[in-house]
This record gives C-alpha cells, structure tokens and sequence, in this order.
C-alpha cells in the first residue's frame, strides 16, 4: 500500500497542473511545473518526490534534450492510481479547478510557451 499524500497548497498546485497537461496532451518536466505553479524549485520537487513514493505520478527520463547544451529533463505524469486521486483530491479542495478541458486548453500553453513540455506519449 502506498503512503498517505499529505495534502498542502503546493501538492493541490501541482496536481492541477499536471491534470491540465493530461488534457492537453502534455508530459511536463520539473522546470515546467515550477513555472506553471509559481513555486520554488525546492518545493515543487519535494511534492514530486512525495507523489512519486505514494505511486500517483511517474517520472521518465528523456534519452537527450534537443538542445544539445542543456541535459536531459525528467518528464512526469499522472500514473493509473494517481489521476483519480488526483481528480477526488481536487473535487474535495478546489472543485472550481476542475473545468472542462476547453476552459483549460490554452492557459497551460500561455503560460509554458510551445517548448517548455514534451511531447505526448499520454
């Protein structure tokens, strides 16, 4: 059995973020996320650390950044049991989050730019 996710406003942050790029067809990487939420490194990755142990996201390694001069990105996504703990977690604590794939389509992008996530293996 997984551990229990301790449940603060940066996890809700990142959950909404990566629900959004489930939508749009997005895996992101940690640098992604921080920009998507606001947050500090430190505490983005400390949330990833923590979703990562309870078995709600997972996170893959890209074989080479296609700039050849950054090293390569660790890319996460919502894992079968994480997306509809996810999904119950935000309906409870942030129901208003939850729009329709539609409402959420282009802020990800806005936000993010074209390069800044992956491309969709979801």
């Amino acid at each position: 059995m997984s551990p229990p996710v301790r449940v603060t406003k940066p996890l809700l942050d990142v959950l909404e973020t990566l629900i959004t790029a489930l939508h749009q067809g997005y895996e992101l990487h940690g640098w992604a996320i921080i920009k998507a939420t606001g947050r500090s490194g430190p505490t983005v990755y400390g949330v990833l650390d923590r979703l990562e142990d309870a078995g709600w996201i997972e996170g893959n390694w890209e074989d080479r950044n296609p700039d050849p001069s950054k090293p390569a990105r660790r890319f996460y996504k919502l894992t079968g049991v994480g997306l509809p703990a996810a999904r119950n977690l935000l309906l409870e604590r942030r129901p208003r989050s939850l729009r329709t794939t539609h409402e959420v389509d282009g802020s990800l992008r806005r936000l993010l730019g074209p390069t800044s996530c992956g491309g969709s293996t979801l």
